[in-house]
């Protein structure tokens, strides 16, 4: 294909992603009241070969051609790991540490017994031909499968709290620091996994990965605090300050790519280490609302393309997608519930923990996406790990809103659903009623 013939192709094939998002995100919200990132979500697989590849094979392969398909991954990174950057901002470091001794049980439980129930699993999983790859030892196999069950959509669970009225809520901090700590640990097995395999060194990720974010966490409020003093000096952020800020952010996810972890984790430790302020409020106002609109969709319809649910009609892939369903709801939510708990939470507001936790979303179709292309698991797989992912971020906003929904609006925690991409509230809302204001 002639790089004009790519190039009109790929613009198609972005304005068809915009538009089915915000359609299918639209009517999530109107009729379903799921938040509109679920319909972004529901809107990839749609695109993908289990329904327009289904229906009309020739429009699917005319909008996305393979050799349009790189060029969609690197925008599809690039969305994701700004998204994240945006999410680092909006972090509340203060309540972080007010949290930590709650969030660190609820992230222990969500991680100690995902990874036994996948232990119990994968020697029954390994039996059924083209789930995993031939190569990979039952070690691996378990390790991945674990960070699987383990892991929390950091990203979607950020956009769940923010739509729900949540930002800077207990409740939402320590399930954001509790999500963070999960899917932390979960990379880290991911990079061992990685390199079991032969796809990079798991001494670089883990070493190298802790000491970038103890670097950027530590010595980077210092040395970033003159973009924040500038910041304020100018009432807002000029050309000069929002190019600097993207190009660290560049910089940040280059570097956590490099070290073998993904761009999600370096945008994401940068953004947390951002000065508060003008500069954080400005920046969240000029990438968000581009960021949500064109970038994330992106990262969803890559994913569908290489989703196939028909291929889950096959009896042993059906059933282990029920056994991977189960557990994972069990072992996730059902873990970081009994956490809460005993850490003190009243009933709704441990069950509304462990719903948000339980949700998958980005960060998982990101992890599979990363074992599909490196040849960890078949398809087969990975589409009963993508249904797992919508099934279980589906149960997230119903979940919540049953079980802590009505307390919640009564204490004033939980605000309208809000659509990010509608641009930021006034600044001087009140962040503890559920509004959105930038710290």
């Amino acid at each position: 294909m002639a790089p004009a013939e790519l190039s009109v192709v790929f613009f198609a094939g972005l304005a068809v992603i915009v538009a089915t998002a915000r359609l299918v995100g639209w009517l999530g919200r109107r009729f379903l009241g799921q938040p509109q990132v679920m319909g972004e979500m529901v809107a990839g697989v749609l695109l993908g070969p289990s329904l327009l590849g289904l229906l009309a094979p020739g429009v699917q392969a005319a909008l996305f051609p393979d050799e349009a398909r790189d060029s969609l991954y690197v925008c599809a990174q690039l969305g994701v790991g700004l998204y994240m950057f945006l999410v680092g901002l909006d972090f509340d470091r203060d309540r972080f540490g007010a949290h930590a001794a709650s969030a660190g049980a609820v992230a222990l439980a969500g991680l100690a017994v995902p990874f036994a129930a996948a232990a119990a699993l994968t020697p029954w999983l390994m039996t059924t031909p083209g789930l995993f790859a031939p190569q990979l030892g039952g070690l691996q196999a378990t390790l991945f499968l674990g960070a699987c069950i383990s892991i929390t959509a950091f990203p979607m669970l950020a956009r769940i709290v923010e739509e729900r009225g949540l930002s800077g809520s207990p409740l939402g901090t320590l399930t954001l620091s509790a999500g963070a700590m999960s899917d932390a640990f979960a990379w880290a097995v991911l990079a061992l996994v990685l390199a079991g395999a032969g796809a990079g060194s798991a001494v670089k990720a883990l070493a190298g990965g802790a000491a970038f974010a103890a670097l950027v966490l530590g010595l980077g409020p210092r040395l970033l605090r003159p973009l924040g003093r500038a910041a304020e000096r100018g009432g807002g952020v000029d050309a000069g300050l929002l190019s600097t800020a993207l190009a660290l952010f560049l910089l940040a996810a280059a570097a956590a790519d490099w070290l073998g972890l993904h761009a999600v984790f370096g945008g994401f430790v940068l953004g947390v280490a951002m000065p508060r302020g003008v500069l954080a409020r400005e920046l969240r106002a000029r990438l968000e609302p581009f960021t949500v609109a064109l970038l994330a969709p992106l990262f969803f319809a890559y994913s569908g393309l290489s989703t196939r649910l028909d291929l889950i009609a096959d009896p042993g892939l059906l059933a282990a997608g029920a056994a991977i369903l189960a557990a994972s709801i069990l072992a996730k939510g059902g873990a970081c519930w009994a956490a809460a708990r005993l850490t003190g939470q009243d009933n709704p507001a441990a069950l509304a923990i462990g719903a948000l936790m339980n949700a998958r979303g980005m960060m998982e179709l990101i992890v599979i996406n990363i074992g599909l292309q490196r040849g960890l698991i078949g398809p087969g797989l990975f589409s009963v790990l993508v249904l797992m992912t919508l099934v279980t971020t589906l149960m997230a906003a119903p979940v919540l809103e049953a079980a802590y929904g009505r307390r919640a609006r009564a204490r004033g925690e939980l605000g309208r659903l809000r659509d990010p991409a509608a641009g930021t509230p006034p600044a001087g809302a009140d962040a503890q009623t559920g509004a959105t204001a930038r710290r």
